[in-house]
């Protein structure tokens, strides 16, 4: 890279940040010119941008448990697991496939916390499969609960059942093809669908792969993603529940990981979103752990939600 490349960088990084505090913090600081150029790229670079769905992050009891149950019942793999007894906690990586390439659920176990209050703001995590009914029996083996027994619903051809692991988190289970994401998607719910869809495809540059709304049953639910098609990616599905105005948070689930090819200009343009629909940055775009570049921030509905930069997140899983 050359001189004047690096000095372009590091002037738009400087114009972002200024734009990102601007936004954030209620500042009068009148923008530049080139700030304006800024505000008017951002949103549509949101939608070039290399996106992936990198992990979600759920806190658990047993972290032992919870792995065994895990990889017997689901088939996960445990991918990585790290102790930091100066901050007293452990974490573990499972999913279906190399965190390079695949969604993953990391696990963090506090020491000394049994057990966490679960809300009802988080629904659950979906799996596919070609053949759930062997998962089922063995949930069912391994101390977990049926909630639902696998079946179709409404008249529909889509088998599905719901089960809960040891720590009474809910998954969904979905009888389809072969795909190259097993662990399919992450169930939030919301008090506004409208308003969530706009601002997961404003700020986060996601499509709707799926909706449906169902009077009878009273709900109506989004699936967010990228690309175009549901059986090859991971979503977001965001419900809402008709006549429910509000969820509680819970302490289970922490955030959604999704990476960036540039940290500045996603949140700036999750600042300029947020500004015209609700959210908030809640920890600014610079270097974090392990020298990784990232920013947090929460959607309408305060859910939490952590953009990594793609390359530095490559780099801290293979060292």
């Amino acid at each position: 890279m050359d001189k004047m490349t690096i000095k372009q960088n590091r002037r738009l990084r400087s114009c972002l940040l200024l734009l990102i505090s601007s936004l954030v913090l209620g500042s009068s600081v009148l923008a530049s010119a080139h700030e304006v150029d800024v505000r008017d790229d951002v949103l549509g670079w949101v939608k070039n941008d290399t996106r992936r769905f990198l992990n979600a992050v759920i806190r658990v009891g047993d972290l032992n448990r919870t792995i065994e149950f895990y990889m017997e019942c689901f088939g996960m793999k445990l991918l990585s697991s790290k102790d930091f007894p100066e901050e007293k906690y452990t974490k573990a990586i499972v999913g279906f496939g190399p965190q390079a390439s695949h969604f993953v659920i990391e696990l963090v176990y506090h020491y000394g916390v049994k057990s966490y209050d679960l809300g009802t703001a988080f629904g659950h995590f979906g799996i596919v499969a070609e053949d759930i009914y062997p998962i089922v029996e063995r949930v069912r083996q391994h101390g977990g609960k049926i909630t639902r027994e696998p079946g179709t619903m409404g008249g529909g051809s889509q088998v599905f059942a719901f089960v809960e692991d040891t720590n009474g988190y809910s998954f969904e289970l979905l009888q389809k093809g072969p795909t190259p994401e097993p662990l399919s998607h992450v169930m939030l719910q919301v008090t506004d669908l409208n308003r969530s869809v706009s601002f997961y495809e404003k700020a986060l540059g996601m499509n709707v792969l799926q909706s449906y709304d169902s009077p009878t049953d009273g709900f109506a639910i989004a699936m967010m993603g990228y690309g175009s098609d549901l059986n090859k990616t991971v979503a977001v599905e965001l419900k809402y529940n008709y006549n429910i105005t509000r969820y509680t948070p819970g302490n289970v689930y922490v955030h959604l990981a999704i990476g960036t090819d540039d940290v500045y200009r996603s949140a700036a343009a999750v600042a300029l979103v947020a500004e015209e629909i609700g959210g908030r940055i809640i920890r600014p775009p610079g270097l974090y752990r392990r020298h990784v570049q990232s920013f947090s921030f929460v959607d309408p509905e305060g859910r939490k939600t952590v953009l990594v930069d793609n390359k530095d997140y490559l780099r801290s899983i293979q060292g």
